[in-house]
């Protein structure tokens, strides 16, 4: 996939990951970017989302991003925050930046153990050479558990164009998750704009993304803007917010052990938060993404979800669906469990709700629970 314009990125192998993969990623503007900033609400945060958050708050210029896997350089004191900062100075140097600040730094992997930042800063003069305007370097570069490389891209009415990147398979929750997400446009937007609006779009698409119910310590969302294209705002807010969604579904669907996607789409909410919260806690819940999985049509465990995401409803006519057919709807109905087997047994499953208190509209997005999330994760560091 091609970047948009005033964009290049690159992806190398720095010997981080014993697996021999690619493990070191850049992304690099000629001229400043506007961007703005989510990242993980975790307590416990590694030095990349401290670093890139001062310098949110300070408004720092941006010309370049450098991020590393197979590694997430967090909960490792002092020495971590130090490597963090030779890392943005390493990618400094090898892009011939005058200034670190102009440089975001981002990590993914396992924590807790300390960075091998000499192998990052040996492979990156190679990584800041082969810069090219192809995002599949890049893509490659930023993986851990992921199956599959996961890129988006639309194109505006005027030519501008936005192009997404994610990495993440489990420790994935709402409110950012083993998650890592730079969008890059050439769009042209204020940088306040950019910042007002990116909360909102992060809110309807990542953050309604959830796998095992773990958020992770690392989490960023980030967009960048050249600003070179001019773009009308509304229709770039709805592509924007477009490309997040069809990152979050690839990334849901590429869940550690899943076999199918699982989309929670509830209607009749009393409002936007309490219709995001039921979706989120059907899609998370480990119940029914086990019943998925196996394929069982126990409308009971869905109707429990709803029931304790403090949605309100009206309980003698909400209704729960799975697979267009309509299961429960005030008092169970009639249905031949056998086709609606049949039917959960396909890689996509709907849950339909309908909470019959408002107009609101909400969807999350997550997957199955099967044996394999248990062995990836039983594993991960043995």
């Amino acid at each position: 996939m091609k970047v948009p314009q005033g964009f290049e990125v690159s992806g190398v192998t720095a010997g981080i990951k014993e697996s021999g993969r690619s493990d070191l990623g850049l992304i690099y503007s000629p001229l400043p970017l506007a961007w703005a900033l989510v990242s993980t609400t975790n307590l416990v945060k590694a030095p990349c989302v401290s670093r890139n958050r001062a310098r949110y708050s300070a408004n720092t210029p941006v010309r370049a991003l450098v991020v590393n896997s197979g590694n997430a350089n967090c909960a490792t004191g002092e020495q971590g925050t130090w490597a963090n900062e030779d890392l943005a100075g390493a990618a400094a140097a090898a892009l011939a930046l005058d200034r670190v600040q102009d440089v975001l730094t981002a990590s993914t992997g396992v924590i807790g153990q300390p960075l091998q930042i000499d192998r990052l800063g040996a492979a990156m003069p190679a990584a800041a050479r082969q810069l090219s305007n192809d995002t599949s370097g890049f893509a490659e570069a930023i993986l851990t558990t992921d199956t599959i490389s996961k890129e988006v891209a639309a194109t505006l009415s005027s030519g501008a164009r936005i192009v997404g990147i994610a990495k993440g398979s489990g420790m994935i929750h709402p409110n950012m998750a083993t998650l890592l997400a730079f969008v890059m446009t050439d769009a042209k937007l204020p940088q306040e704009q950019l910042r007002e609006l990116w909360p909102t779009v992060v809110d309807n698409s990542f953050n309604q993304l959830t796998v095992d119910g773990d958020t992770s310590t690392n989490d960023m969302a980030i967009v960048l803007s050249s600003r070179r294209v001019d773009a009308d705002l509304k229709e770039f807010v709805e592509a924007l917010t477009d490309v997040c969604v069809r990152l979050a579904k690839k990334v849901a669907r590429d869940g550690e052990g899943a076999t199918k996607l699982l989309t929670a789409r509830v209607t009749g909410g009393r409002n936007d938060a309490e219709a995001r919260a039921a979706a989120k806690t059907i899609a998370g819940s480990m119940l029914v993404k086990s019943a998925v999985h196996g394929a069982d049509p126990n409308w009971g465990r869905i109707l429990a979800a709803v029931g304790r995401s403090g949605a309100v409803g009206d309980l003698a006519n909400i209704f729960v669906k799975m697979q267009g057919t309509l299961l429960y709807q005030g008092t169970p109905q009639g249905f031949d469990p056998a086709y609606v087997s049949r039917q959960l047994q396909q890689p996509e499953v709907l849950i339909e709700v309908g909470l019959a208190a408002g107009d609101a509209v909400a969807e999350a997005w997550g997957c199955d629970l099967s044996a394999d999330y248990v062995r990836i994760n039983a594993d991960y560091t043995t």
